[in-house]
C-alpha cells in the first residue's frame, strides 16, 4: 500500500479552517486507526507511510491528518486546544467513513499525546482504544512523569509501543506509569529502539524488523480490544 493508494481528504477544523488528511482502506478492514503525526514531521513522512502500509497489510485502515501548524508549514506545534480540536475532527471523519468499524486513535509522539489529552478531557466518539507509537513522557534530558497525569482520566484501553533507548521516555519512569493505569494499559518494549524506533547496527536487526514487531503487537492488541 503506497501513498498513491490513499484518498486525499479535507477535514473541517473549526470556523474557516481545514486540514489535509489521507485515508487508506485495505480490503475488508477490521478497524480504523486515526493516526496523528509527531511534532517534527507531517503525515507524509516516510515513517508514517511505513506504519500505514504495515497496518494495511494487517487489515487495519488508517486516517492520517495534519495539525494546523504543519499544514501551514510552521515548526512550533499548535496549542493543545487547537490540537485537540483537530484530533476530534479526524475522529469524526473516521466515524463517518467507517460507521461499522471500531476506531482506534493515537499517533507518534506529540500526536499520540494530543490524542490522549483530548480523550481524557471528553471521550472521542466511537474510539475504543488508544495506541501510542513512542509516548513522549518527558523532554530529552529532563526526566519527569508530569505529561502522563492526564492518562488517569482515560478510560479506554491503551497500548504503549516504546523503544528501550527512548530518550523521551525513560523506562524507570514509564513502567510505573503504565502499571498505575491497571488492566486498561499495556506496554510493549522494542529492544534497542530509540524514540523513532531506530536501532543500532550492533543490535543485530534493522529498523524494518523493529517496525514489524511493533505492528504485529499493534494488530494483536486490536484483536483483543475489539473481541
Amino acid at each position: 500500500m503506497t501513498a498513491e493508494a490513499a484518498e486525499h481528504l479535507r477535514l473541517d477544523n473549526g470556523p474557516d479552517e481545514a486540514v489535509s488528511g489521507l485515508l487508506v482502506q485495505p480490503p475488508q478492514p477490521r478497524a480504523c486507526y486515526v493516526f496523528a503525526h509527531g511534532a517534527g514531521a507531517g503525515m507524509t513522512h516516510k515513517s508514517m507511510e511505513t506504519v500505514v502500509a504495515g497496518l494495511a497489510e494487517r487489515g487495519i485502515a488508517t486516517l492520517r491528518y495534519q495539525f494546523p501548524y504543519m499544514e501551514k508549514g510552521g515548526k512550533r506545534p499548535d496549542p493543545p486546544a487547537v490540537a485537540h480540536a483537530t484530533v476530534r475532527a479526524a475522529v469524526a471523519e473516521a466515524g463517518r467513513r467507517f460507521a461499522a468499524l471500531p476506531l482506534i486513535a493515537g499517533g507518534r509522539s506529540f500526536g499520540g499525546r494530543m490524542t490522549s489529552q483530548a480523550q481524557a478531557l471528553s471521550p472521542l466518539p466511537g474510539v475504543c482504544g488508544l495506541v501510542f507509537l513512542g509516548f513522549p513522557l518527558h523532554p530529552a534530558g529532563k526526566p519527569s512523569s508530569e505529561r502522563a497525569r492526564h492518562l488517569a482520566d482515560v478510560t479506554v484501553p491503551m497500548l504503549f509501543l516504546q523503544g528501550t533507548r527512548d530518550a523521551l521516555a525513560e523506562f524507570r519512569l514509564l513502567e510505573p506509569v503504565v502499571k498505575s493505569l491497571g488492566l486498561r494499559a499495556a506496554l510493549h518494549l522494542l529492544d534497542g529502539a530509540d524514540h523513532s524506533f531506530h536501532v543500532l547496527k550492533s543490535s543485530g536487526r534493522n529498523d524494518r524488523e523493529v517496525t514489524d514487531e511493533a505492528l504485529d503487537a499493534f494488530a494483536a492488541w486490536v484483536d483483543e480490544v475489539i473481541g
